[in-house]
Order: C-alpha cells, then sequence, then structure tokens
C-alpha cells in the first residue's frame, strides 16, 4: 500500500494546489492538509486535519511576528511549514509532499531510510521528505524548538559571522537574517552531518521543473518530461501563477486534463 502523503497550508488554496493534490489521490495515495481553519474545495479524498494539534499557531511569534492585524506574510508561513514538515516527520506522519508537487505516479520507498532528492547540485530539497522513527535530523529540529532563540547548530561558519554583525545592529532572530535558513540548506547540513547524503534521489526525480517554471506553464514538448520513468512528480513553484488558467499544450493543460 503507498505511504501516508501530508502537508499543510495556511489561507486559500489555489486551482494549481488543488490540482497537484488531486494528482497525489489519484497516485493512490491516502492524502491529508493540516491547516488551522478549516480549507474550502479540497479535492475528493484529501483529509483536512487540524495543525493545532502538531506545532501551535503561537510558534510562528517565535519565528517572525505576525501583521498588527494577525494575517501571516508569506515568509512566517515558509518558516513555519519547514518546522511543520519536521513535527510530522517525529510523529511518523507519512511522506511530506509541497502542496505544489504534482504526481505522475505512486512514490515507492522503504520506510527505514530517508527519502528526499538534490534540487541543487550542492542542496536538497525539502519540498518531498521522508525521515524514518529516529532519524537524527528531526531530532535536530526538536531540540532546536527547545530553545528560546531557535539559533541552529548546524549553521555554517560564514552564516554565524553574518548573524553575529547582525546582532550587533540589533536583530534577534535568526529568521530574520536569511529566509529559508530552516528550509533546503538546513536539511543538507544535517543530511551530511548524519552522513545520510547517499540517500538522496537524483534532481530530476521531483525538480525537473522547478527552477524553470516555464517548463509546466508555457506550450513546449513535454512528452521527454512525462514519459521519463526516472521522473515521479515535479514541484511546481507557481510563483503567483497558481490560478492561472492553463495555456493549450502546455504541460498545466496536459496535468488538468488528466488529473479533472
Amino acid at each position: 500500500m503507498p505511504i501516508d502523503i501530508v502537508t499543510f497550508w495556511h489561507g486559500p488554496l489555489d486551482s494549481l494546489r488543488r490540482l497537484c493534490l488531486r494528482s497525489q489521490v489519484a497516485a493512490g495515495h491516502k492524502v491529508t492538509i493540516y491547516s488551522f481553519e478549516p480549507l474550502a474545495q479540497l479535492p475528493d479524498g484529501v483529509a483536512n486535519a487540524e495543525a493545532e494539534a502538531i506545532l501551535p499557531h503561537a510558534f510562528a511569534e517565535r519565528l517572525r511576528p505576525a501583521r498588527p492585524d494577525g494575517v501571516w506574510i508569506d515568509r512566517t508561513m515558509l518558516q513555519f511549514s519547514d518546522f511543520f514538515r519536521m513535527r510530522l516527520m517525529t510523529r511518523n506522519a507519512g511522506l511530506w509532499l509541497d502542496a505544489d508537487v504534482l504526481l505522475l505516479r505512486p512514490v515507492e520507498l522503504d520506510p527505514a531510510k530517508p527519502y528526499f532528492a538534490w534540487e541543487r547540485p550542492r542542496q536538497l530539497g525539502n519540498s518531498v521528505l521522508y525521515l524514518p522513527p529516529n532519524d537524527s535530523i528531526a531530532a535536530a529540529f526538536e531540540s532546536l524548538m527547545a530553545q528560546d532563540e531557535l539559533t541552529p547548530d548546524w549553521l555554517s561558519l560564514q552564516h554565524r559571522l553574518t548573524f553575529m554583525l547582525h546582532r550587533l545592529r540589533g536583530t534577534k532572530r535568526i529568521s530574520d537574517v536569511r529566509l529559508a535558513i530552516f528550509g533546503p540548506a538546513a536539511l543538507t547540513a544535517l543530511a551530511r552531518r548524519a552522513r545520510e547524503l547517499n540517500y538522496a534521489l537524483p534532481k530530476k526525480s521531483f525538480y525537473a521543473v522547478h527552477a524553470e517554471p516555464k517548463l509546466f506553464f508555457e506550450p513546449r514538448d513535454f512528452s521527454a518530461l512525462i514519459g521519463d520513468p526516472d521522473i515521479t512528480g515535479f514541484h511546481i513553484s507557481p510563483k503567483g501563477r497558481g490560478n492561472q488558467q492553463p495555456l493549450p499544450g502546455s504541460l498545466h493543460a496536459w496535468a488538468a486534463e488528466k488529473f479533472k
């Protein structure tokens, strides 16, 4: 039986993410999306679970305060989700997929081994993530969350020096210095420390279109992408195009038709 898929979302879902969730269900996975408020227009087969039971909403205040009106800004959600996925790993909840990961086929993995892929030549992506029970990567995040200042012990020397300079100027949170400090850079550093980089899948397994969204959204020949057995899915990273109507002849249009 395919492994359960879990993810998190805050705010309304756009049409692209609903499409991606449908593809995950179509691949045969049980899909659960966590949120603080009920999500409308979820695809059939996608369960909605309470996020507060996994990581309290108040934790976001330790990363970057919400606006005075209580609305999260983009970086708040990004950094909160970095911690949320790791908390799910400690709960053995399943495979984390970002809500904008389109699956072409079921994900097959060994539950005793980590599962992730290279996003760039020297950096893992954390949009696709599974860690076995008691893995040291998730444990490192749990230890970090027990701290008051949330300063990782896996920072590079360059990042430590940069943070020291910012602290002299009054910056208290490292999350204010570098947006993605708890994301792919952290996963890469911790996987290296745990000697788990050898488990990483090739970039094309999930990140073939990530850095070039035009490969997904614009008309072109995409037959090689959907025909490659080593490509399990696409992390799309829509960058503001989540509600864009599919253009005829695009991979987007193909997916919208396939996963109605």
